[in-house]
């Protein structure tokens, strides 16, 4: 039973609750409009390119509609997404401004993903605890940055909070969240074991024939990706396979029994400490007082929490991006701690409660103070502006088009080549990278180099197995341009 000091509303306070609840609701909408407009502003001042993964979903959809089969393995090849793929399809007929529409969308599935939480946080708990929660997630950088990466992790997350948000505004509402969580599910499998579990949600009270209907919806994603794999390599199960072995070769792997120290770490890494703080707190909180309203949040936090514990299982990369559900579920908490007051009726406990919320506030502002570097995130915005401008100069260049069509164009390492590629309009089999092993280094073609220090960071030496001499030219090679962060040697 919730407890009795929670707000109740007669007649009369029930009209002044819903005059506050729509002025909050213009507010809100007014503040989301500014933000849309703030990020619009972002696009066009930093602008940003996909990262590795990404750059492959549009390189495949290029090759489908060049019907072509993709190639899904390779020297550090990403795993595929279905859904990205798709859309890769689709913006590769935009030519090579492609890439900065993608960048488009994942921000704006940033932006919906905000709205989202907010949507969440208003209606398990209040107005403000929804707008904090909100405020919570656009202070946590590295959500953002995700986003300007073109990461589909950020679609990927507003498409599982929008399900639980039209959950939460009608109890087994059935085909909308299925259709979200099938979307999310092509592009990420943790959305399956969601899936699954609203499947046995809606199956308590349904017929047999719902109950059919229902495993269908919920079966879509998981076909369609075998299916996608099955077609293209021949096993459908590809997927599975291969990241379990890229997880061993690049060290990501977990045992179980390492899983458990590794949460914490991970989710103060994702949100920092003080919200993780709060969010302890705020669970108890929701517990005591509201323990039917706190189902939702609760639920994306066991699940997101599971899946994690599964992928580990699996011997699959173990990551902390990879718990990013259940840390927007974190956040909600957290602002049940900051803002859960007005849940309250005014009083002593409520006063003391926003004290105790103000100190936890002034202990995070000086938390974030102290340790955030604004600049930092500043310099790693402009760089992948700046690398990718400095690169298409670099391979625009008549001398290294000339090069070309005496061999290949050899990078240092995996790093380079989608953008290559993507930038060249090249075949995989055109641009290789000198890091792998397995792979003879042309005597012939186009060899690039990474040449400032805050780039050979990012994109020359990546890995501590691969060789310095990635990075050196060879006898024999001439220097043929250069720009701010790269040199092209040629030989014919």
């Amino acid at each position: 039973m919730e407890s009795a000091a929670l707000n109740r509303r007669g007649p009369v306070s029930g009209i002044a609750a819903r005059v506050r609840g729509a002025d909050s609701a213009l507010l809100a909408r007014v503040a989301f409009a500014l933000l849309c407009l703030g990020f619009a502003v972002g696009y066009f001042v930093y602008p940003t390119y996909p990262n590795y993964d990404s750059y492959y979903s549009l390189l495949w959809g290029r090759e489908v509609l060049d019907l072509e089969k993709p190639f899904f393995e390779g020297f550090r090849v990403p795993t595929e997404h279905p859904l990205a793929i798709a859309v890769g399809m689709a913006l590769a007929l935009l030519g090579e401004a492609g890439d900065r529409v993608w960048i488009a969308i994942t921000l704006a599935s940033f932006l919906v993903l905000v709205w989202g939480v907010y949507r969440l946080g208003r209606i398990a708990f209040t107005p403000l605890v929804g707008a904090i929660a909100a405020a919570l997630l656009l202070t946590r950088f590295d959500f953002a940055f995700l986003a300007a990466r073109g990461y589909v992790d950020v679609p990927y997350m507003a498409l599982v909070v929008w399900a639980a948000v039209l959950e939460a505004e009608r109890p087994r509402r059935g085909w909308p969240v299925f259709a979200m969580l099938a979307l999310a599910g092509l592009l990420r499998p943790e959305a399956w074991v969601l899936a699954f579990l609203y499947f046995v949600w809606m199956s308590l009270r349904a017929t047999w024939g719902e109950r059919v209907r229902y495993a269908a919806m919920g079966a879509v994603a998981p076909l369609v990706w075998a299916a996608v794999d099955g077609v293209v390599t021949g096993d459908p199960l590809f997927s599975l396979h291969y990241t379990s072995s890229s997880a061993e070769e690049l060290g990501r792997q977990r045992t179980l029994s390492e899983i458990p120290s590794a949460l914490p770490f991970f989710f103060a890494s994702l949100v920092k400490v003080p919200v993780l703080a709060g969010a302890l707190a705020g669970i108890v909180i929701a517990g005591l007082l509201t323990p039917r309203r706190m189902v939702m949040p609760l639920v994306l936090l066991v699940t997101g929490v599971g899946t994690f514990v599964l992928i580990g299982l699996a011997g699959l990369s173990v990551i902390e991006r990879y718990l990013i559900v259940a840390a927007l579920a974190l956040l909600v908490f957290a602002a049940v701690a900051i803002g859960g007051f007005t849940m309250l009726r005014p009083g002593r406990a409520r006063t003391a409660w926003m004290v105790a919320a103000g100190l936890l506030v002034l202990y995070g502002f000086v938390f974030t103070a102290t340790r955030v570097n604004l600049n930092r995130f500043q310099n790693e915005l402009s760089f992948r502006g700046d690398a990718h401008v400095a690169l298409a100069a670099v391979l625009r260049d008549p001398q290294v088009q000339e090069g070309l069509r005496c061999g290949p164009l050899t990078v240092p390492n995996h790093k380079l080549v989608p953008d290559s590629r993507w930038i060249l309009d090249l075949g995989r089999n055109r641009v290789l990278p000198r890091a792998d092993a397995d792979a003879p280094i042309p005597a012939r073609g186009v060899a690039l180099y990474v040449t400032t220090r805050f780039a050979l960071f990012k994109q020359g030496f990546t890995d501590p197995k691969d060789s310095a001499l990635i990075q050196v030219p060879p006898v024999g090679w001439t220097r043929v341009a250069t720009s701010d962060f790269y040199a092209a040697y040629v030989r014919c």
